[in-house]
């Protein structure tokens, strides 16, 4: 380019981890610094600064974006125990018994809660993938779940006054002792959920008797780095179940075990299901709504991809799952619940057990429907809202909004696109099994993080989707849902980066995403016209057929492709550019 776009509005950058930094830093390279005269306010958001700073970096984060409006977000890695040690050890002078959560947890949840954001994931519009569907029918694979405890049987109801709610702990000193406490209004819902650590054991010894009965490769799926009181818990007595007891005979019979966090390993079975195996979801919740997913996939099987499908998560609110108090009982115990001053609730923990405080914000989940509404009226998309009405209060107060929601915009004379409500299992095999041409599916925090990694999967990779989180007040956060690309990275170091294998699509889309969100509301012609360039060009190239190994035998015309790996992808995309 002769000259570059000048832009008045700053940018937010926050910067990620792994492969997906290395890929981010050559985009930004490529298509804003060499581009563009534009202010870029960037924010270390890596793994290993979010430690040195205890979490200060988040915060930072999210006052950025409240400013400037605007942003782009890498992926960010989130530390293990082994991880987190080792950090430790390179930075001794860190006290690792007074770190703050924002220090090691993921930044994701704290920057949606900080802008009262919520996520929509759709598929970026490749006209060139022609992607070839899993073959389910006559697959050997069974789900496992617990039967009883979590939220199935939780105590969940609606407040009924303006308040604070306190989760107490009574021990054997006969105190009771605070665990917990949050602001909550009238009308919002709340949730406590526990499970008894030994049916979680019992479950473990029954689940990897029957696979090595069975004989069959073993798949453990749980969010324990999102809820690591709870998920956490129950994943660390599993695992020491299967190393002490069962192992050894496992690895015997040649057989093979995996751990994955819920969201990848649900994606990573559906779009390329195994042989034969048994796959053990223990949060009930989740382990029905995959059963009967996956007992749909072996009897009928997935269609082929022809609808353009969209998930909008809620996480802004209380963020449910992800913005819950948990923990395991450090003795046993009774727990209760009281608002604002009143014993709601109370029940028996043992030592071990698992623990869960979750709520969310009425307003909140009335502003996401109307974004809801006003996302599907302006892309001409059908709407199946999954909700769980007959036993959950907590769930109840989704459809209220709704129908509140609806009759509001009829008596604006702006009706509401077509809707339906339906359970979330039965949202999730609509999905997947039935998709009109053009829907919208709505979905609350931890079924929509699940939801959408297998939508992404099924529609290529998690590389060729798009993010993006919005808040009331028009704050706009745009983001590549996949990972940092971990195994690709150690590939890249030990080569000494001649190996550079990663997909940088949707981190491209999301940039492209945020050049014109900025153009549109500085009324920047030149740029809102570059940002569309952009995409033309990233989508030009793969219709021309050069893609990443990931899409490798995925586009019309598999014998006409060019395989290439990012630095070839990037360069290409750049000469596609005018």
């Amino acid at each position: 380019m002769d000259s570059k776009i000048s832009v008045s509005s700053p940018l937010v950058i926050l910067h990620g981890d792994e492969m997906a930094q290395v890929a981010f830093e050559q985009i930004l390279k490529k298509f804003v610094c060499s581009r563009l005269d534009i202010q870029l306010e960037e924010i270390d958001l890596s793994a290993e600064n979010r430690l040195l700073t205890n979490g200060q970096v988040v915060l930072d984060a999210i006052d950025a974006l409240q400013r400037h409006g605007v942003g782009v977000k890498n992926a960010g890695m989130t530390v293990n125990r082994k991880q987190l040690e080792d950090l430790l050890r390179k930075h001794p002078d860190l006290d690792g018994n007074n770190l703050h959560p924002l220090a090691t947890k993921s930044p994701n949840g704290a920057i949606r809660k900080g802008i009262s954001g919520n996520i929509t994931r759709e598929d970026i519009q490749f006209r060139n993938l022609n992607i070839r569907r899993p073959e389910w029918v006559g697959r050997d694979i069974e789900v496992d779940t617990m039967e009883f405890g979590g939220i199935k049987d939780s105590f969940n109801q609606l407040s009924l006054a303006t308040g604070v709610v306190k989760l107490m702990f009574v021990g054997s000193s006969g105190d009771p002792v605070e665990l917990h406490r949050r602001e909550i209004r009238k009308g919002d819902p709340w949730l406590l959920a526990t499970n008894d650590i030994e049916d979680v054991k019992g479950w473990a010894h029954r689940f990897f008797q029957r696979a090595i009965a069975e004989k069959r490769d073993i798949y453990l799926g749980l969010k324990d780095t999102v809820i690591p009181g709870y998920d956490g818990a129950m994943r660390s007595v599993i695992e020491d179940i299967y190393h002490s007891d069962y192992k050894q005979q496992i690895e015997e019979l040649g057989l093979n075990y995996y751990y994955e966090l819920i969201d990848a390993q649900a994606a990573r079975i559906v779009s390329n299901p195994p042989e034969r195996a048994l796959w053990g979801v223990p949060d009930n919740t989740t382990g029905r709504k995959l059963l009967k997913l996956v007992n749909q996939l072996k009897e009928f099987g997935i269609p082929g991809r022809g609808a353009h499908v969209s998930i909008s998560r809620m996480s802004a609110g209380g963020g449910d799952q992800y913005g819950s108090f948990n923990m395991a009982a450090k003795e046993d115990g009774i727990l209760k619940v009281i608002v604002d001053g009143d014993e709601k609730h109370a029940r028996r923990v043992r030592k071990g057990d698992p623990m869960l405080l979750m709520s969310n914000d009425r307003e909140a989940i009335k502003d996401w429907v109307l974004q809801v509404f006003r996302d599907a009226s302006r892309k001409e998309k059908e709407v199946y809202f999954g909700l769980k009405r007959e036993y959950m209060e907590y769930d109840e107060v989704y459809s209220d909004v709704i129908t509140e929601v609806r009759r509001e915009l009829a008596g604006e004379d702006t009706p509401p696109p077509s809707f339906m409500i339906m359970r979330p299992s039965s949202q999730l095999k609509k999905m997947i099994t039935d998709p009109p041409r053009n829907a919208l599916y709505p979905s609350q925090n931890l079924d929509g993080d699940i939801f959408s990694d297998i939508s992404a999967a099924l529609g290529g990779s998690l590389a060729t989707a798009s993010s993006i989180i919005e808040s009331k007040d028009g704050t706009m956060l745009f983001e590549a849902p996949h990972g940092t690309a971990h195994d690709l990275y150690l590939k890249y170091l030990e080569s000494d980066g001649k190996i550079a294998h990663f997909n940088p699509s949707a981190l491209i889309f999301a940039l492209a995403n945020a050049l014109e969100t900025l153009g549109e509301r500085e009324g920047n012609e030149p740029l809102s016209h570059y940002a569309v360039q952009l995409k033309a060009a990233l989508t030009d190239t793969v219709d021309r057929g050069v893609v990443t190994a990931d899409l490798k035998g995925k586009t019309v015309d598999p014998a006409s492709e060019q395989v290439v790996d990012m630095v070839g992808f990037l360069e290409a995309v750049e000469k596609a550019l005018p």
